[in-house]
């Protein structure tokens, strides 16, 4: 029988003094990317560090005294934790880049559903989460002032067994506060809450603070005692529940979040700055947050009297938001019924109706009766929109074409910033020392470090590779053999897991969330040259793969159970192998020990896909169709490409020619060139491309970088323009809503009447003038702009590369407006010119933020006609 406490309070470890230090090392999680603080930790007490699976709190929790007295008693010891601990306060107290900017970067509130910092705290599930923690990381690598905001998940997200048959089951573990590295924001000893109206009650939210180095992370939790009990449960799992679940979550971390900010402002949870001024800018980390703008125009409606239209316009400056996904199928999208159960209170608060709130999620305006789009309102509601590598901004400005009726797909106001990945976090220590000897000390966050790539000789780069390709096959024996005795399998009968893998022959690894689309099973499509390849004795290969499924994925978990079943063969089975319970902690050995990184996902729907980019830091060669970063990054010589990025509609061939390709890439070039040993012991060519891919992508796929382009292209700009809009209690942002109405109900009105340009053959460079009638209705010539898009048209008649230049306005001609400009023919062939209206003031970010645009059409009388029929 369990028994449940009835009351519970929190015991502090009774540390001697000169060991107080080391609880300001376990809480702040800088330890998770500081391997010099890590092996103080396992200094500590090494059995017991492994036995809490690296939780420095629980490790301290449990430390006995007389172990503690003996570190006292160790003069080594005491003097490599005042150093480490010295060193802490060096990098949260030391200027660091953003501080030598100037003006200083804005401060920034990054709200995301997922935070991945370390596998001791399951606020992840894969990618976005991981991604979200590599962003906390590198901005408090550079000093950046941003404060992370999420939820804490009581039962986090599930780890992965898989039974006899392969298939995946699930189980939740519980996650307790108290034992983890947060600290509850508290008033005078007592929990300090904010409310939140979800549905028809009024749900409380504690907030726990974890530090990550010098980022504070928010994680909103609802399991309190005041809460009625199906509300406590609102924060249980990542991605678990239905669909209303799911709501009720981005209630609490959208408008909870926001209302979490002002409590940790108040009460000093954020340090002295934050508490002075509130955020700057706000990051939604995809639209699972998007919910804070509601917030923030509640509070411009009900505080400051604003209309809808003008707390919208005051509001989006301010926002950035970030989407990762390439497909429709994977935005949230919400009923209306739902969310007129949810939000019909919220929208009468505001003293607005639940089908205008509702329009704001709506691409077709349905109104209550239609769905709500998160996606949509996340785009309706910022600033500025991007997407995580540049091919993923290509597909996301088409999926959302319908968004900007009218306008070119490369127009439509989406751009990109290539995620990166947290060099310090994912390195190993393997290649972490090869970089200390040969790059600049800071090359772990410092792009420019790495042009020294050349410096590193070929014997330290294979020694370095093949002690992490040691320490990747040991871990693997001991997780399929840990795997198979909790099936029920005897310890006597599983000696032949001594025998997985060789340390030194080729070892691809296949890791990752496991969706259709990823095409884990690529491979089994052809599963007799794949057999011929693992049963070679001069050319030896080996796969590992790991990954779990979405609970309610089953076509993920089928081909999990696929990859199982063909590894049950005992001929094979000590060369191709399935890791179950893939979390960061399994993945740091898989990016650190493979020798390349398999990246098979159908294109163009793998947003970025960063675990390619955590395996190449570490030395490994990207191998992976043409999607995502590799789209971008892949020169021919730094990894392997499978396939020509080729786009096809039928799945199945597609499929089909991609599989050929992997085969053919790894039978003909890529097992070749690692087994080549013709200038001696070293693989030469495959040392000089893993050398080459060191020098290229190193310093591009660094977080860092990455979160320099958002700091310096969108936070700094974004800000700079909300600030000027926001002046003077809103001046200016109230007279663009004014501006914008007056532009959207006149617009019907606007038509292009005449064009008048020389169609004559020309010279290449030769220059032509062009002259544009224009009906403004109830319009001023400097509502608008009218431009001239011309280039060489394509077979269809379309233009292609295109070229764009404003038209100066000449006056009024009769009843419509005259102007003229001249541009020059730039290439040879079929040339041609179009010309379209589009509304312009000095305060909009782009016309295209209007939605609006106005094509002159075929057939059109010439100016001289339009003016003497009476236009």
């Amino acid at each position: 029988m369990t028994i449940k406490a009835l009351r519970t309070f929190r015991v502090h470890p009774s540390l001697p003094s000169q060991l107080l230090p080391l609880n300001e090392l376990a809480s702040n999680l800088r330890w998770a990317w500081d391997r010099r603080t890590i092996e103080l930790f396992r200094w500590v007490d090494a059995d017991a560090w492994e036995d809490v699976g690296g939780n420095p709190v629980a490790l301290l929790g449990r430390l006995a005294p007389q172990r503690a007295q003996a570190l006292v008693d160790d003069a080594a010891f005491l003097s490599e934790l005042a150093d480490v601990h010295a060193d802490l306060r060096r990098y949260v107290e030391k200027p660091r880049w953003a501080q030598s900017r100037r003006p200083a970067p804005p401060r920034v509130a990054y709200f995301s559903p997922e935070f991945g910092i370390t596998h001791v705290m399951q606020t992840y599930s894969g990618g976005l989460g991981v991604l979200a923690g590599d962003h906390l990381k590198a901005a408090s690598d550079l000093g950046v002032d941003l404060v992370g905001v999420g939820l804490l998940y009581r039962h986090g997200y599930f780890r992965q067994h898989l039974d006899a048959d392969g298939w995946q089951g699930e189980r939740y573990p519980d996650l307790n506060p108290l034992n983890l590295p947060l600290a509850r924001l508290e008033r005078e000893g007592v929990a300090a809450t904010i409310d939140v109206a979800v549905g028809d009650r009024v749900v409380s939210c504690q907030i726990w603070k974890a530090q990550v180095g010098r980022v504070p992370l928010l994680l909103l939790d609802t399991d309190v005692a005041a809460n009625a009990s199906e509300d406590r449960v609102i924060t249980d799992k990542l991605y678990g529940g239905d669909v209303e679940h799911r709501l009720r979550q981005e209630i609490v971390l959208g408008i909870g979040g926001m209302r979490a900010l002002d409590l940790a402002r108040e009460i000093g949870g954020l340090g002295g700055e934050w508490q002075e001024q509130g955020p700057d800018v706000f990051h939604s980390n995809e639209g699972h947050a998007g919910f804070l703008q509601l917030e923030r125009i509640r509070r411009l409606m009900v505080e400051e009297g604003l209309t809808l239209d003008q707390a919208v316009e005051c509001a989006r400056p301010a926002v950035l938001f970030t989407t990762h996904t390439p497909v429709p199928a994977g935005i949230d999208v919400f009923p209306g019924d739902l969310m007129a159960r949810y939000f019909s209170h919220f929208a009468h608060e505001c003293g607005t109706t639940l089908d205008e709130l509702m329009r704001l999620g709506q691409e077709h305006q349905e109104g209550s009766s239609g769905r709500f789009n998160m996606a949509v309102m996340g785009l309706r509601l910022s600033a500025t929109a991007n997407g995580v590598s540049q091919l993923h901004g290509r597909v996301s400005r088409k999926m959302f074409q319908g968004l900007w009726p009218g306008m070119p797909s490369d127009e439509v106001p989406i751009t990109s910033v290539t995620n990166g990945v947290h060099a310090a976090t994912w390195v190993g220590q393997e290649m972490s020392a090869v970089y200390d000897r040969h790059l600049a000390p800071d090359w772990a966050h410092n792009p420019d470090a790495w042009r020294r790539v050349h410096d590193i000789g070929d014997d330290a780069l294979w020694r370095a590779r093949s002690r992490a390709r040691e320490r990747l096959v040991q871990r693997v024996r001991s997780s399929v053999y840990a795997s198979r005795v909790r099936r029920g399998e005897s310890p006597g009968s599983l000696a032949w897991t001594d025998e997985i893998f060789d340390p030194d022959a080729l070892t691809i690894g296949f890791a990752r969330r496991f969706a259709e689309y990823k095409r884990g099973n690529l491979l089994l499509r052809q599963a007799d040259r794949l057999r011929t390849l693992l049963l070679a004795t001069d050319r030896p290969v080996q796969f590992v793969f790991a990954g779990k499924a979405h609970p309610r994925d089953e076509l993920g978990k089928d081909i999990i159970r696929q990859l199982v079943h063909f590894s049950g063969d005992p001929e094979i089975r000590t060369r191709f192998v399935m890791v179950e319970d893939y979390d960061m902690d399994l993945a740091q050995v898989l990016y650190q020990g493979v020798d390349v990184w398999l990246n098979n996902p159908r294109r163009p729907h793998e947003a970025c896909g960063t675990s390619g980019e955590k395996a190449v830091l570490n030395g490994a060669l990207h191998c992976s169709t043409m999607d995502g970063w590799w789209d971008e990054m892949f020169d021919g010589e730094n990894g392997y490409a499978i396939g020509a990025g080729e786009d096809n509609p039928d799945a199945a061939q597609q499929d089909s020619a991609d599989a050929h390709a992997l085969f053919e890439l790894l039978e003909q070039t890529l097992i070749p060139t690692f087994y080549e040993r013709t200038e001696g012991p070293l693989p030469r060519r495959w040392v000089a491309r893993v050398r080459r891919s060191l020098q290229t992508l190193g310093p591009r796929v660094l977080a860092t970088r990455m979160v320099r382009e958002y700091v310096d292209d969108l936070y700094a700009p974004l800000n700079a323009r909300a600030q000027r809009l926001n002046a003077d209690r809103h001046a200016r942002a109230k007279a663009l809503a004014s501006w914008r109405t007056q532009v959207r109900e006149a617009w019907t009105d606007v038509a292009v009447r005449g064009v008048t340009g020389d169609e004559a053959v020309a010279q290449v460079g030769e220059e032509r003038d062009v002259r544009v009638l224009v009906d403004l209705g109830s319009l001023a010539p400097q509502d608008v702009t009218v431009e001239l898009v011309h280039g060489a048209v394509r077979s269809d008649g379309y233009i292609d590369t295109r070229s764009i230049q404003p038209l100066e306005h000449l006056g009024e001609e009769g009843r419509c407006q005259l102007f003229a400009g001249r541009f020059r023919a730039g290439a040879s062939g079929e040339y041609g010119f179009a010309v379209r209206v589009v509304p312009a003031d000095d305060d909009l970010l782009s016309w295209a933020d209007t939605g609006l645009v106005c094509w002159a059409e075929d057939g059109l009388a010439t100016v001289a006609e339009a003016v003497g029929a009476g236009a």
